[in-house]
């Protein structure tokens, strides 16, 4: 039940658009395909990273298991991506204990939600220029 609802999120962040006036701005903006490919945000880019960002921007907050459930993670590629994007100040991690059982739960920052769309806005230039060329 819980990987149905999970998915549904997915699914509803992966139909979410850019606003129209950030596309109304990239529409005005030429982009070199050259250009752009190298400014494409490497951290964000890594398959992993970019779903766990990206669970967390469907949803307020994620456990570790939830984010490992999800993505089909292991443990340890879970917790080394995800100390990456800790790092960086993209996701936020708050550790504590339900009752003696130790909770991870992670948080996108607007600092990852911004990067995220930036990202996103990226790819979609990208995706038009090559369309377009």
């Amino acid at each position: 039940m819980a990987d149905k609802s999970n998915a549904a999120r997915l699914e509803k962040f992966a139909g979410r658009r850019a606003a129209p006036a950030a596309n109304a701005k990239l529409r005005a903006t030429p982009v070199s395909s050259e250009v752009s490919a190298t400014q494409l945000d490497r951290l964000i880019h890594e398959r992993t990273r970019l779903a766990i960002v990206s669970a967390l921007a469907a949803n307020s907050s994620l456990t570790f298991s939830e984010l490992k459930d999800l993505l089909h993670a292991s443990d340890g590629n879970l917790s080394v991506h995800a100390r990456k994007l800790e790092d960086a100040g993209y996701v936020a991690c708050t550790k504590s204990f339900a009752g003696r059982t130790p909770r991870t739960e992670y948080r996108l920052t607007a600092s990852g939600r911004r990067a995220l769309e930036k990202y996103l806005d990226h790819m979609e230039a990208l995706i038009r220029a090559t369309r377009e060329g």
